[in-house]
């Protein structure tokens, strides 16, 4: 199944938005939606921060999905599992 997922990010002295629709296990996304949407948004993250590398002040504002759900936390907490 896919979920949509929607990051607001801040490198270089401006703010942007990235979005896109990622793949996601049923099973897990069924045990626990947030925590499987908070892995997938990691990994996209470090994705894009990869692109930014020589930003200083890369930050994430706010992690989003399926439209109303925040999840910024959680995926500070997979930063910490990982």
């Amino acid at each position: 199944m896919n979920i949509n997922i929607k990051v607001y990010l801040h490198a270089k002295g401006t703010n942007f938005l990235q979005s896109g629709s990622f793949p996601v296990t049923t099973s897990d996304y069924k045990k626990d939606p947030d925590w499987t949407a908070a892995v997938a948004a990691y990994g996209w993250i470090q994705q894009i921060k990869s692109n930014y590398a020589a930003s200083e002040d890369f930050r994430i504002d706010q992690v989003v999905y399926n439209d109303d759900i925040n999840i910024k936390d959680l995926v500070k907490k997979v930063r910490t599992v990982i």
